[in-house]
């Protein structure tokens, strides 16, 4: 059944496996699209995971489904190769895989046909245990194109039992991209809404399994000392980046067609700025999050075409080096077209027109082959007035700076203002830092097993709700538009190994302000004196 108690997903909470419950009912988990890179890479060393932990019931099975046809034992020593590649997977100890392995299974099948969803039908019907309801967790890691023909072969064989809370329970975990624009998004709704029920649905997004976009809530929510400055009368700005240091890898054939504006912008940026934005819920019940972020989302305001220009920018990486490497342009990747307009990096300023936020510009940017691997959202707050210290040498003061370290090295950063000591009167910046593997001694868990956990126990707080994927959509509708009108015109350039065109920096410094990153400070000797200011200008 549905977990809209007041716990909610972010509460998930038990005496012990790390303040996590186990899933107490048996089921078992189908993989469309188990020869895929996201079976290998992510899905099967989150299940083995979430085994070691002791957190899946004894009786789940795991159902790989694929066109290539292959045997149970075929597909177990693929899945035990993909395990020892993940982090998951060292010291990886044969009878813990005998016993894990055990459970896993294969069916080949297409995804328009009857008969194949009769076949996988009948083989769950064998595994499940004798007197024990049949419950199955769906997973579409198979291309978007066939999602539609996969949620209509489950409707029309019956496995998606429509409306049934359970037991037996079927539930659906859909893989963005969740359609390619509005128009999309609303059929592949229409179609998943026909076979399943809206409580049955999970659209995942794993940048909400990371435990510090968790975390957002908690900092804002938990403590007295941020909620009551959270607005416009305390925030200049916010800032948020999403930096991959990887180009387009073997994904041209999606990558050409969706661009960082669908690959990112849509649903990773939105989610990280409907949780720094919302308003507090009534409670932790998934619907009263979502309904938050959903307003967030109609407050954004939308881009008119004369605004573009300031508002966004587009840009393609070139031939450049990463890292003492060099690395060829996007246009020179396999499977990219030669004259493509596809854009890998795209910096955006919006504004959430409500009463917390009036006037307080939100920058985005994301991009690839950039100079780091990060996730960031940085809170800007407005500078001190410059009455007591703006006259003094070290003046005017760079504004306190609160920053969220998504990835790596999760954790928060604070900037403030101290006095050297000394007879002088100087000031400098000081960033106190908390870090998730210092303070826990561990690093925080995987995405993906934190969310597929929570799919098996019904819980949708960290999952997207159908109108949230449409909020975000009709927000970025504009855009899209705007872009394809412009097609012919080429877009900006910045080298591989660099933090975009200078175009974004324009577009940043319009406002009188610059892209900045706050990484984790480093450990100063203890000699030093004091911790010198860690704000990168980016």
């Amino acid at each position: 059944m549905p977990n809209d108690s007041p716990s909610g997903g972010l509460d998930n909470a038990s005496a012990g496996n790390g303040g996590v419950r186990p899933a107490a009912e048996p089921f078992a988990l189908v993989i469309f699209g188990a020869s895929g890179d996201l079976a290998h890479r992510k899905l099967l060393p989150a299940v083995w995971g979430l085994f070691l932990d002791g957190l899946l019931p004894p009786d789940f099975a795991v159902v790989g489904y694929a066109r290539s046809p292959k045997t149970d034992d075929g597909f177990r020593a693929e899945m035990r190769e993909a395990v020892l590649r993940s982090p998951r997977g060292k010291n990886l100890a044969d009878d813990a895989w005998r016993a894990f392995a055990s459970r896993l299974h294969y069916v080949a099948g297409g995804y328009g046909e009857p008969a194949d969803f009769a076949a996988l039908g009948a083989r769950l019907k064998a595994l499940a245990a004798p007197g024990r309801p049949g419950n199955v967790l769906f997973y579409l890691a198979a291309p978007p194109t066939v999602f539609a023909p996969i949620v209509r072969g489950l409707g029309g064989s019956g496995l998606a039992r429509r409306g049934s809370a359970g037991p037996p329970w079927s539930r659906i975990v859909i893989e963005k991209p969740f359609g390619r624009d509005l128009a999309t998004a609303r059929d592949l709704n229409r179609e998943v809404l026909a076979a399943f029920a809206e409580h049955q649905v999970f659209r995942i997004d794993h940048y909400l399994g990371k435990e510090t976009v968790q975390n957002i809530m908690v900092l804002r929510f938990a403590n007295s000392i941020f909620e009551p400055i959270w607005n416009q009368k305390y925030v200049d700005h916010v800032q948020i980046t999403v930096a991959e240091t990887v180009g387009v890898e073997q994904r041209a054939a999606y990558y050409e067609h969706a661009g960082a504006l669908r690959d990112i912008v849509q649903n990773h940026l939105m989610h990280l700025v409907c949780l720094v934005a919302m308003e507090p819920p009534m409670s932790l019940a998934s619907d009263a999050v979502r309904n938050e972020k959903v307003r967030v989302l109609r407050a954004l305001r939308p881009i008119a075409p004369e605004c573009m220009p300031e508002s966004l920018v587009r840009a393609q990486y070139a031939a450049g080096s990463l890292r003492g490497r060099p690395v060829a342009a996007y246009r020179e990747e396999p499977g990219v077209a030669p004259d493509s307009a596809t854009e890998t990096f795209v910096a955006l300023k919006t504004f959430v027109d409500n009463g917390r936020w009036a006037g307080v510009p939100f920058y985005l940017r994301t991009g690839k082959r950039m100079p780091a691997r990060i996730t960031e959202i940085s809170i800007h707050f407005k500078a001190v007035p410059r009455v007591l210290f703006g006259a003094l040498a070290c003046g005017p003061l760079p504004p306190n700076v609160l920053a969220l370290r998504i990835q790596p090295n999760e954790g928060i950063s604070i900037q403030f203002e101290v006095k050297v000591p000394g007879r002088a009167m100087g000031i400098e910046p000081y960033q106190l830092d908390f870090g998730y593997a210092d303070a826990f001694g561990r690093g925080p868990p995987e995405a993906y097993e934190r969310l597929l956990l929570d799919a098996a126990l019904g819980d949708s707080t960290l999952f997207t709700r159908g109108d949230e994927v449409e909020a975000a959509w009709t927000f970025l509708e504009p855009v899209l538009r705007a872009c394809a009108a412009s097609a012919a015109r080429p877009l900006p350039s910045y080298p591989a190994g660099t933090w975009g065109p200078r175009e974004a920096d324009a577009l940043i410094e319009a406002g009188g302000r610059r892209w900045m990153l706050f990484r984790r400070p480093a450990r100063p000797p203890a000699a030093a004196p004091h911790n010198p200011p860690q704000g990168e200008v980016t």
